[in-house]
């Protein structure tokens, strides 16, 4: 009785080695998608009061969560039975990418605001409903980054038995979710500490110098995870449509793929944004008939 104990302790003992050895590669082959998310999901989390930093970080934070809890089980029914539509669900999520990034630019470019309308959209910014509207933004963006993720984990191990499938793509979302949520939350909190540094250090020393530094430091980081965090979302869209679609993946061999998958992302989001402003005006026209 006592030897067949242990033989189970045994095998669970070799089932979670398995585990974190396909967890090691796992995580190593997402680093990459796991450094997107971060700057996405970095700049989506600022802008806020001060006060609903955190608060709005854990809603995206619990959206993330319940995005993989759906992603997880859906992903593997679907690997095993039709795996083609973890393709096309891939690719449609890659064009709201792209959508996503080429329309930050354009609203750079093409649509500055005035002095007057920084004003009222900054009284529109905190307010509940604009709170929610970016809110429900992350949790769709994190929400095709996650399936990339669960896709590109369960890929390093489809030669393992669905127990180590299971265990090893939960075990690269937990952290994935964990690691960058965290991290975005000390970004977001930056200038908070600077603060408690310099007023503990009394605004005198080296600890007052590291505070200052933090504080003048955070809307240079978030200036810069905007523009990294848009051309994340377009890399991310272009290697899903340079992976997925063969005749993408073919064309120009000769081309560095950094630069492939940027053009590749610009271009896909670029269509879609005319498509969609096109839909837009017909609505509206519509609308007025």
């Amino acid at each position: 009785m006592a030897s067949g104990f242990f033989a189970i302790l045994d095998d669970i003992a070799a089932l979670m080695d398995d585990v974190a050895v396909a967890s090691k590669i796992a995580t190593r082959k997402t680093a990459g998608i796991l450094g997107d998310d971060l700057a996405v999901n970095a700049e989506k989390a600022t802008g806020f009061l001060s006060s609903r930093e955190l608060p709005v970080l854990w809603a995206i934070t619990k959206g993330s969560f319940l995005n993989k809890l759906i992603i997880i089980p859906i992903t593997l029914l679907l690997n095993a039975f039709f795996p083609i539509a973890i393709k096309v669900a891939l690719v449609l999520g890659g064009f709201y990418l792209a959508y996503e990034g080429v329309e930050k630019i354009v609203e750079y470019l093409f649509h500055k605001k005035k002095s007057g309308e920084e004003v009222i959209d900054k009284s529109v910014e905190e307010s509940g409903d604009a709170e929610k509207t970016k809110v429900k933004s992350a949790i769709t963006t994190d929400f095709i980054l996650s399936v990339e993720i669960v896709i590109i984990a369960l890929g390093t191990v489809l030669d393992r038995s669905f127990t180590v499938q299971i265990l090893t793509v939960s075990a690269v979302a937990i952290l994935a979710t964990v690691g960058v949520y965290g991290i975005v939350a000390l970004i977001v909190r930056m200038d908070d500490m600077g603060y408690s540094l310099i007023k503990s250090s009394q605004d005198k020393g080296f600890v007052s110098k590291l505070g200052h530094l933090l504080v003048k430091a955070l809307p240079l980081v978030i200036k810069t995870l905007a523009v990294i965090g848009t051309i994340a979302l377009l890399l991310v869209s272009g290697g899903i449509f340079v992976h997925n679609i063969d005749a993408v993946h073919h064309a120009f061999p000769n081309m560095p793929s950094i630069v492939k998958e940027s053009l590749v992302g610009i271009i896909a989001g670029i269509l879609v944004v005319i498509l969609v402003t096109l839909v837009k005006k017909l609505f509206r026209q519509t609308k007025k008939a």
